[in-house]
Order: structure tokens, then sequence, then C-alpha cells
């Protein structure tokens, strides 16, 4: 029997990473709704993204919807959206997700001074999902530190851990699945309380792109046992 996969709705699909998170589950073989705040302008994107999938062998075509929709038809949401859009987002789709996982990749950035670590009140905007959403919702935190540029670009290797944390064990493997399936290791790293390291995290990284004069700087674990 082929393996079930669960249907994931990308919030804010169209940016860089929700796109390049969205390529590279639908190379996989996951079924794919890009979320947007226009319909229209999500479609293109997901026709944009099976063209750059012809070839690929397990690709599902990936499909484009407002964001409510998008997150009434998945299983699992994944919010890629600025966090300047964070609150009204989930505000707006906070009846369409209960019972479900909410993948929060959002990083309090405070622009233009991205590069300083900025946290909200809550602890993290994964703390922030979580109060706003309640309690029937499994959010968990994941995705703030791997590289847009390379989700994008299917033949490159994402060098890079991605630190998952949530409240629910269960929601963290199911994240941590996704994680492998697009080619990046997950780590489970404890309740969302510790998102707050991995959203920190990304200002750094952004500075040592800026200081390095790289695009991919990323974070690995050592010394984990071989599963």
């Amino acid at each position: 029997m082929a393996e079930s996969r669960p249907t994931l709705a990308i919030i804010g699909g169209t940016g860089a990473e929700g796109s390049g998170l969205a390529k590279r589950w639908a190379a996989a073989g996951y079924l794919v709704l890009i979320g947007s705040r226009d319909a229209e302008r999500a479609q293109g994107k997901a026709d944009e993204l099976n063209k750059a999938l012809v070839g690929q062998e397990e690709a599902v075509p990936a499909r484009g919807l407002a964001n409510e929709e998008a997150a009434a038809q998945a299983e699992i949401i994944v919010v890629t959206v600025p966090y300047s859009a964070h609150a009204s987002t989930l505000g707006a789709l906070k009846e369409m997700v209960q019972g479900k996982i909410v993948v929060d990749c959002t990083v309090p950035l405070k622009p233009p001074k991205v590069t300083r670590v900025s946290l909200p009140e809550a602890g993290s905007a994964a703390m922030e999902a979580q109060q706003l959403l309640g309690e029937r919702v499994r959010v968990v935190s994941a995705f703030q530190n791997v590289s847009a540029e390379l989700l994008d670009d299917l033949r490159a290797t994402v060098n890079c851990d991605v630190l998952i944390t949530g409240n629910d064990p269960e929601a963290r493997a199911a994240v941590v699945q996704l994680a492998e399936a697009g080619g990046m290791v997950g780590i489970h790293a404890g309740t969302l309380e510790n998102a707050a390291a991995a959203e920190a995290l990304t200002s750094l990284l952004i500075f040592i792109n800026k200081q390095y004069k790289t695009h991919g700087a990323g974070i690995r674990i050592t010394n984990l046992p071989k599963v």
C-alpha cells in the first residue's frame, strides 16, 4: 500500500521561504496548497512551481488557493508570513486550523535591524501563535534557520539541521518527517518555549551571512547517534 501523506497548506506560499518549502515537498510527493491573500496570485505561483517540477518522478502538482481555503483543506498548515502579518494572518485562520498541526516558521524580525535579536513579550512568535490559536491547535515551530535560496534549488544540499519545538511529541515527529522529505535533518528540540532559541538564531545567521559574504549559513547539531 502506498504511504499516505498529509495535505499541506503553505500560508504565505508565494514568498521565498514558502515557495521553496512547497517545491521540495511537492517534489517528494505531497499535495501542496499554495496559500495567499490573493487566490489568483497563489495559482500563478503554483503554476510556476509545477513547471519547475517537470521531470520529478514523485512530484504532485501544487494548487493555489486563498489562505483560508487552503488551511481548511489541509491537514498540516505551514505559516511562512513576515512577522508584521503574523497575528492578522493567524487570526483569519483560527477557525480553519482547530484540531490540526500548525507549523510556524515566523521570525520576529524588526527591520531594518534584522541582525539584532528581538523577541516578543510572549517569548517567541510561536508562543504568540499558540496563545492566539488556542489549545486545540498543535503549534510546532520549525524551519526558521534554513536558506530560502537553497530550498528553491532542488539540486542543492541543504546543509542545515532544523530545530523543531512543540508541546505535542507526535506533532513534532510529523514535522521531523516533513524536514526529512525536504532533504533536511529534523531535530526534536523540546517544548514550544524553546522556539525562542531557533527564532533568535535567525538574526545571528543573517549577520553571519553578511559578515562572510555568503547566503546559506546554517547550523548543525553534533554528536547525535545515527538512527
